[in-house]
């Protein structure tokens, strides 16, 4: 049986996060009926999970755990599936005095070496005293953690450990919380700490400001439990809200994107995000004539956020769903990161998506973002236009500046790297002492390697300062590169990946690397001539463009392509005698 789904879901007088920890939130939760569905890809449920059920199981694991004799603060290494095991395990942690590090699943079959080295770099630099995965990922779990002292089983290996007696002493709110790992876009993943005060902070300020969460409100989710939009988001915000909340695994839902609509229409559901590229995959898969089988009048919050946000595959989901009673000003777009817990700013709420048109090749110049009229479009002599989505104020108790190289503050409209200093922000990097330095000063302020500018009050995200092209003195961001590729017919959105890298002669060149769906040989060389010209044409400069089979572009454990990646994977493979066209298989 699901649990309840009319409009008054919490039995309980609403709390928003006033709590001092983790464990005293579940402990309030647990006196009302909410708590969570798990469903299959096919919608089925398979899982009902109270939070009172949540609560009375982790207690029991809680003292099994104790019977371990691990020191406080120990690290326990979650794999961390959508199932109810990683909820129980993770608040075990909480009651036990242990610190979880959710851990990530592969996003896609194969890459058994990948992911194993990936696992046991993480199991290292937590160092990691026990680790916990399901029968389908324990064999991978186990060869990461092999040669190390970690204790690796299933979740029926720990219940089965014997119960300690003695009082249960949870985490406080000067300890860690738990360890979240960055997604590794720009580098290897850093173990992210975050205490009990600095999360329960962030927690506040999203769910009475950010999203102005109530008692009637119920969330559905498909993002992953390890990344931070997904397990803070939409796992401790339920929880600290006394919210029911709907999951679906996040491979299910890449595989039946609808079924998010499904469950969203079923449950009435006010509230659930996602990374643009996940609106962008139900408005590919959706015929016009299926919208109207849905019911998504009650989805109230449309959160978009945990990468570069573009507004027209947004507007054409809008459109799409229109019938289904979707109304496009619950589009919520917003910017955060883990290093802050979760969320920095959020736009207004029930406005939809606020954008800002500006001079692209003034900003590129001048590091200005200078504003365009609608009406200076489509004319002989009007600007290269590029439209930035708003992603409106910062929380209350954020402090932000944009700051240039000298790291002197600048003013409205000026481009430089986000700065930002509050209760929401890391200890730092756990047993990383120098790149806590380099990122994190004495006095609290965090460099978030964002680049962006203030309109107002508001924050506008341009990209991140580590992709940004520098050719012949001129910074070219890579998203203009990929936006261009993904205007030809046999190119979607996220088929491009741009960079730029050592040239034949050691110069650096711009790169740009597309999936390609033509087989024929022709057909390719026309579209890497359309797409050379075009770059030049519209930017100025050249272009080496290749063109891969589908499903080579590299992503982050989270999902999101890594340019990063991409261009590693380009100077250790590419011979620059090679043609410019590879052809590949699809």
């Amino acid at each position: 049986m699901e649990l309840d789904t009319t409009p008054t879901r919490n039995t309980l007088p609403f709390r928003a996060a006033d709590f001092s920890n983790l464990a005293e939130a579940l402990d309030y939760a647990a006196q009302g009926v909410t708590g969570c569905n798990f469903y299959t890809g096919r919608g089925e449920v398979y899982a009902v999970v109270s939070y009172a059920r949540v609560r009375e199981e982790a207690l029991a694991l809680a003292r099994r755990f104790k019977s371990l004799e691990l020191e406080r603060g120990a690290r326990v290494a979650l794999v961390a599936e959508t199932h109810p095991d990683f909820l129980r395990f993770f608040f075990a942690c909480q009651y036990a005095g242990l610190v979880p590090v959710p851990l990530p699943i592969p996003i896609s079959f194969g890459g058994h070496r990948a992911y194993v080295e990936q696992l046991r770099g993480m199991l290292v630099s937590c160092g990691a005293a026990v680790g916990v995965a399901s029968a389908g990922f324990l064999n991978f779990l186990k060869e990461a953690a092999a040669g190390l002292e970690i204790f690796v089983g299933t979740p029926a290996d720990f219940e089965a450990l014997p119960a300690a007696d003695g009082p249960l002493h949870p985490l406080q709110s000067s300890e860690l919380a738990y360890i979240q790992y960055t997604s590794g876009s720009t580098r290897f993943p850093r173990g992210v700490m975050i205490t009990q005060e600095t999360v329960m902070s962030n927690l506040a300020g999203i769910i009475k400001h950010g999203v102005q969460i109530g008692p009637e409100d119920r969330c559905v989710s498909w993002l992953p439990f390890y990344h931070d939009m997904g397990f803070v988001g939409l796992v401790l915000v339920p929880v600290t809200a006394q919210l029911s909340v709907d999951y679906l695994g996040t491979r299910d839902f890449a595989m039946r994107p609808r079924q998010w609509l499904s469950l969203l229409s079923r449950t009435r559901a006010t509230i659930s995000f996602g990374p643009p590229f996940g609106y962008e995959l139900v408005e590919r898969c959706l015929r016009p004539e299926e919208a109207h089988k849905y019911d998504l009048s009650a989805w109230r919050v449309a959160g978009v956020g945990a990468e570069m946000i573009r507004p027209e595959p947004l507007r054409r989901f809008a459109e799409l769903l229109a019938p289904s009673g979707f109304d496009a000003r619950a589009f919520l777009a917003c910017y955060g990161m883990a290093e802050c817990s979760l969320a920095i700013s959020f736009a207004s709420l029930n406005q939809g998506l606020q954008v800002d048109s500006i001079d692209a090749d003034h900003l590129a110049k001048y590091e200005e973002a200078r504003p365009v009229p609608d009406g200076g479009r489509g004319q002989d002599l009007s600007p290269r236009v590029r439209d930035f989505v708003i992603c409106g104020k910062p929380l209350p108790d954020f402090e932000v500046e944009i700051r240039d190289e000298q790291g002197r503050p600048l003013g409205e409209r000026r481009s430089g790297v986000i700065y930002l200093r509050g209760p929401s922000v890391m200890s730092g990097y756990f047993g990383e002492p120098e790149i806590t330095r380099q990122t994190l000063s004495e006095d609290g302020w965090l460099n978030t390697g964002d680049v962006g500018y203030r309109l107002g009050d508001s924050l506008v995200i341009t990209g991140r300062k580590k992709d940004l092209i520098i050719i012949n003195g001129r910074n070219i961001w890579p998203q203009d590169l990929e936006y261009l590729a993904e205007q030809q017919p046999e190119v979607r959105t996220g088929d491009a990946l741009a960079f730029s890298a050592p040239g034949p002669n050691g110069e650096e060149t711009t790169v740009m690397v597309v999936q390609c769906r033509e087989k024929d040989p022709a057909r390719q060389a026309s579209l890497v001539s359309r797409l050379k010209q075009r770059v030049r044409s519209e930017l100025g400069i050249d272009c080496y463009v290749e063109l891969v089979p589908l499903h080579t572009l590299p992503r982050t454990s989270s999902g999101k392509l890594s340019r990063s990646k991409a261009r590693q994977n380009f100077i250790e493979t590419h011979d620059w005698d090679a043609p410019s066209v590879v052809a590949g298989d699809s």
